[in-house]
């Protein structure tokens, strides 16, 4: 018997029986399908923290306070009020920093903001003008905060288009129109270009006030959130971290690096933690989805077992008619390795849907690895073959005459 006739008559055999197989394939659908939809989610969700994380703005920096202390107590990361606008003014003024293009110092906290009837909550951010070129920032109407705003404290705002629909309702300008945030009136001069985002990350759900407004005013302090900086290119960031991180630890009078009470992150830092994170979570995932294949494959060893309990007088009789062992160990593996096959095929087309459903309903970015389908093949076959392997020499080890005899 040849290997096209031996094909033959597996898938034949296989129909036999068309809801058993039909189980058989499921275990291994489900499985392959879990394994893709997860792992494409996963990257997915990896993509899209490091678009949010780009569209922050091009060579950045940003300089974070250090943490917090109380009575000996510290507090959480960048709770610390050590950095002053005046460190900002610095590390654009100092002659030793030559890599740095741009400087924004920030300070922000969320706020209960009301217009009308209508209020919401979301991030007060004070600034100066460099943001808008620090963060990538456009104006769709009016204009942002100025030098004039800043200097003279000036009670204006800039809205982010999500705030300004929520307050003002869809596509009403708000230019010239007024906000009240900490029982203090703002006149809104401009709404920001929409940069997309969600929950924290979401740049469109934003208030911007001048950076002396928000301290002297708003929020009744001397010291910033952060100090957003822009390098010169991306050849020079980790130069540029170095120059303004020694030029902090001098302002702050700190001799020992470890000692400093201020951290400078760069995108590509921050993007390799959330890679880091997410991938964690992906490699979880895809774990205990991977165990469904594996309860799958033992499901197709319990039906082959139960199928070579079925066969074995045809069995002994094919022998008996001169069959050798390789053939009937060939045909159960074949049988096996069909059901994982076919299950594998579905369950990639079934894996790729859900993900791509998932992705669009949860507003990620469509995201599909070959090297996931090709793994998930990988392993379909792998379980055909480990799980197809004991049954087959099961039946290929019967005796002729015993298996004859079997009622």
């Amino acid at each position: 018997m040849d290997y096209q006739e031996l094909a033959i008559e597996s898938f034949s055999t296989l129909t036999l029986n068309k809801v058993r197989t039909g189980l058989a394939v499921l275990g291994v659908v489900i499985g392959i399908g879990s394994v893709i939809a997860l792992v494409s989610l996963g990257q997915a969700s990896q993509r899209s923290i490091e678009e949010q994380i780009k569209i922050l703005g091009s060579n950045l920096l940003t300089v974070s306070p250090g943490a917090q202390r109380s009575g000996g107590v510290r507090g959480a990361a960048g709770g610390g009020q050590t950095l002053t606008y005046d460190d900002a003014k610095a590390i654009i003024t100092s002659p030793q920093i030559i890599t740095v293009k741009k400087v924004s110092p920030e300070y922000s906290g969320r706020e209960q903001i009301v217009a009308g009837r209508n209020n919401t909550n979301t991030q007060v951010v004070g600034v100066t003008p460099e943001y808008t070129e620090v963060r990538n920032v456009g104006v769709s109407s009016g204009f942002f905060i100025s030098q004039q705003n800043l200097d003279g404290m000036s009670k204006v705002a800039v809205l982010g288009p999500q705030t300004a629909a929520d307050l003002f309702g869809e596509g009403v300008d708000p230019v010239g129109k007024d906000i009240r945030i900490k029982g203090l009136t703002f006149r809104v001069v401009g709404v920001t270009a929409s940069k997309g985002g969600s929950g924290f990350m979401n740049l469109d759900d934003r208030v911007y006030v001048p950076l002396t407004t928000a301290q002297k005013q708003l929020f009744g302090v001397d010291y910033l959130s952060s100090i957003s900086i822009e390098v010169v290119n991306q050849d020079v960031m980790v130069e540029a971290q170095n120059q303004v991180g020694y030029l902090l630890l001098d302002r702050h009078k700190l001799n020992d690096p470890a000692q400093a009470d201020f951290s400078i992150m760069s995108q590509a830092d921050i993007i390799g933690t959330a890679t880091e994170v997410t991938g964690t979570f992906t490699t979880l995932l895809s774990g205990i989805a991977a165990i469904s294949l594996i309860v799958g494959g033992i499901g197709i060893m319990n039906i082959m077992l139960v199928t070579v309990t079925e066969r074995t007088r045809e069995i002994g009789l094919r022998k008996a008619l001169g069959a050798k062992k390789k053939i009937v160990n060939a045909q159960f593996l074949l049988e096996a390795v069909m059901v994982t096959f076919v299950g594998g095929l579905i369950g990639v087309v079934l894996g790729v849907a859900v993900a791509y459903v998932l992705s669009r309903s949860m507003g990620l970015p469509f995201a599909l690895s070959l090297s996931s389908i090709l793994l998930a093949f990988g392993v379909s076959a792998a379980i055909g073959v480990l799980f197809g392997w004991y049954p087959a020499q099961k039946a290929a080890n019967l005796q002729p005459i015993e298996a004859l005899r079997y009622e």
